[in-house]
């Protein structure tokens, strides 16, 4: 039983788990490898140090140790560290063989490992080993010529070891293959450790070729200027600015051979060499230059020369606005005044001629009426600034051909040109270009400049037709008949410009009737046909019964110099209002009652000045109800109105008032007339007295009289209410009416 028990292994039974459910403490795969990583950091004693004491216990090591370096080795020859280690370790025990073995073994497997060539050939190094280290520097930048780091460290190799031709060898096998901008430095700065300028010229020429970049040609001149060469260094400057030419120009160029040529006291050479690089460099690129400008020229320059800056800036913004938009005229309009003030003429036509390239999209003339402004400055530069007489009249003649005159024109083009020529002494042309215009696009400021020119010249015939032909094409145009009129009286032919003034009334459309009727008043007036004058007014009242005209009548009749002048004036008013009766605008008719007591006041007798004051309205206070536009109630308001008392519809009322005043001078008659002493105690008694008690004075009467009405006062009759009530004012009225009607019948 023991030995079948023994003989039987024993399976061990597998738990079963009875609760599936998760833990209460979970532990994630990132606790394990922290901890894992946490026991690795753990302190854990070093090992025991081995000393060997004899070569047989050496030799077991070496020997130990290469078989572990070879089994490493073996299982993957790719890894590069595991040969270094390895030659390390031989070179550590002075097997220099042996690890130059493992190296070569190393490059067979991967030859273009950067890292194993240079530990190779710093072991070399090391080992002062020299040729050994010169052959494998020389296969390593035969292998691979890109990698820098082999050629920086052969060539240190070299000067370190005071081969100085060898390394300038190994510089010259470098740049045949025209490396980095640093590769040629080093050259460079090689060269010049051991004096040797000339070769490190001959360096840069072939430099700038291999990397023509502005920093490098910079680079170039600042070592001729370093060792002493100034021409070499302008001549580089020169030749870079020539390399480079206009299609990639750059400012960092210029600004350096300007800072070269400032350093030399070459002041007119910086200030040439700036002016030709603004003009030539595109100005959002040149904002360096701009400012190294402007400081040259505050540090050595006079004020000509800043102000040639601040316009060079200027500029600038202008060319940027008109690229955005060729359009804004008004950058136009700046940018060619500031070119004017300071550019050749070449320059300023060029830029005129750009502007007015940009002709309006659009046929309409309040697009082109800044557009237009542009040929006309320019032809008046052409005229009086560069004094070219024919480049000026084609300036005219291109404009007048480009504007649509079938749509519109401009009367100020047409008059320029004519003057143009006038000045020119070539009246024909002037006459014939301002026919042209009113064949083609009649307008009044092209009759009335055309007009002008002929009164100028004394050309009263040819003043004659135009005017004619004005009338011909705007006949309700008043001004034109006025200034026909005038003409004609200038020259003395009265009869002429009364005609002309008979047929300016008859016409049936006028825009301004009431200037050419003053006009033609004033005229007969000036002739003192004061008969004729008079019948115009009558024709005129026919038309019209404006109250100024009845006035303007009277004041005529005034200033007649006659003995019935006055009766005549009164007349007028007269007359005057009997017309205005049944005007509906009663602030008329109270304008006439107005200037009529004036001159009463002037000339007339106390009853022609009672008489008048009688007529003049009274002031009433009403109210009128307010209707919205959708019709709805919008309350009351109240407005002034005039109760004329000639007037029939106000008679009710006036008659009402008459008795009211009768009666109140019936009743102060029967009572008793108290004493001073009793009038004084019902005074004191009663105390102060109302407003409407007051007696009004005299000249109230002239000015119209306010009392308060509503709506239900417009009716013919009063209530006997509103009567009452005003009854102590009618009272103090009717006395003053009676003591006048006494007066006038003594």
């Amino acid at each position: 039983m023991a030995s079948t028990a023994a003989g039987k292994q024993r399976i061990p039974k597998v738990a079963k788990v009875k609760n599936k459910a998760p833990a209460e403490v979970q532990i994630t795969a990132e606790q394990l490898l922290r901890e894992a990583k946490e026991r690795e950091l753990e302190l854990l004693p070093p090992p025991p140090k081995q000393k060997i004491t004899d070569e047989e216990e050496l030799n077991d090591y070496k020997l130990r140790k290469r078989k572990g370096f070879e089994d490493n080795i073996r299982k993957n020859r790719t890894v590069i560290s595991n040969w270094i280690k390895y030659a390390q370790w031989e070179e550590s025990l002075k097997e220099i063989q042996r690890a130059r073995s493992i190296y070569e073994r190393a490059l067979d497997v991967d030859h273009r490992n950067v890292t194993l060539w240079l530990k190779y050939a710093e072991m070399e190094m090391k080992n002062r080993q020299v040729n050994h280290a010169r052959n494998i520097w020389d296969r390593a930048i035969t292998i691979l010529p890109r990698v820098n780091q082999f050629w920086y460290k052969y060539t240190y190799m070299e000067e370190m070891l005071g081969n100085v031709a060898g390394c300038r060898q190994v510089f010259e096998r470098w740049m045949e293959w025209e490396p980095e901008e640093q590769a040629w430095h080093s050259y460079i700065n090689f060269e010049l450790r051991y004096k040797e300028v000339e070769k490190a010229r001959i360096i840069y020429e072939r430099f700038v070729i291999v990397h023509p970049e502005v920093k490098n040609w910079i680079k170039y001149a600042r070592f001729e200027d370093k060792h002493g060469y100034i021409a070499h260094a302008r001549k580089v400057f020169e030749r870079a600015v020539e390399f480079f030419g206009e299609e990639h120009i750059d400012e960092n160029l210029f600004v350096a051979f300007a800072k070269f040529e400032e350093k030399q006291k070459e002041f007119e050479r910086v200030r040439v060499i700036y002016k030709y690089s603004l003009d030539r460099i595109p100005k959002q690129q040149a904002q360096e230059l701009f400012k190294n400008y402007t400081v040259f020229e505050k540090k050595f320059g006079d004020r000509r020369g800043i102000e040639d800056v601040i316009v060079s800036k200027r500029r600038f913004q202008y060319e940027e606005e008109v690229k955005a938009n060729p359009h804004n005229y008004d950058a136009w309009f700046d940018y060619l005044r500031l070119v004017e003030s300071d550019a050749d003429v070449d320059t300023v036509r060029e830029v005129y001629e750009r502007a007015i390239a940009n002709i309006p999209p659009i046929q309409e003339k309040r697009h082109w009426r800044r557009y237009i402004y542009l040929w006309i400055n320019y032809a008046l530069y052409e005229e009086l600034e560069v004094k070219d007489p024919e480049r000026t009249r084609q300036v005219y003649q291109a404009c007048l051909e480009l504007i649509p005159h079938k749509k519109f024109t401009f009367a100020k083009i047409w008059l320029l040109y004519a003057q143009f020529e006038i000045r020119q002494k070539n009246l024909q042309n002037a006459r014939r270009g301002l026919g042209t215009a009113i064949g083609k696009c009649p307008k009044n400021k092209l009759f009335k400049g055309y007009i002008e020119l002929e009164l100028q010249l004394r050309e009263f015939d040819r003043c004659r037709k135009l005017y004619e032909k004005y009338l011909e094409f705007g006949s309700e145009n008043c001004t034109t008949w006025i200034k026909f009129a005038e003409l004609e009286t200038i020259l003395g032919d009265t009869e002429r410009a009364r005609a002309i003034f008979e047929l300016a009334i008859d016409q049936l459309r006028l825009d301004m009737p009431e200037v050419l009727w003053k006009s033609y008043i004033d005229f007969e007036i000036e002739q003192e046909e004061y008969e004729k004058t008079r019948g115009l007014y009558k024709r005129l009242l026919q038309r019209t019964q404006h109250v100024k005209v009845w006035i303007s009548y009277a004041q005529f009749e005034l200033s007649v110099d006659s003995e019935d002048r006055l009766q005549r004036c009164r007349q007028v008013y007269e007359e005057a209002n009997k017309s205005l009766r049944n005007c509906e605008e009663k602030e008329e008719r109270l304008m006439l009652l107005e200037s009529w007591r004036d001159f009463e006041q002037e000339f007339g007798t106390f009853a022609n000045k009672d008489r008048v004051r009688k007529l003049l309205p009274e002031k009433v206070k009403k109210r009128r109800k307010l209707t919205a536009e959708d019709g709805s109630d919008a309350g009351w308001e109240e407005y002034y109105d005039y109760i004329f008392p000639e007037d029939a519809a106000n008679q009710p009322n006036l008659k009402l008032l008459a008795m009211a005043k009768m009666w109140k001078k019936q009743q102060d008659q029967e009572e008793p007339k108290p004493s001073e002493e009793q009038e004084t105690e019902e005074e004191e008694r009663s105390g102060p007295s109302k407003p409407g008690d007051e007696e009004e004075e005299d000249t109230g009467a002239q000015e119209p009289k306010e009392s308060a009405y509503d709506d239900r006062d417009d009716s013919d009759s009063s209530t006997s209410s509103d009567s009452e009530s005003e009854s102590d004012e009618e009272n103090t009225e009717s006395r003053k009416e009676s003591k006048t009607a006494a007066a006038e019948e003594d």
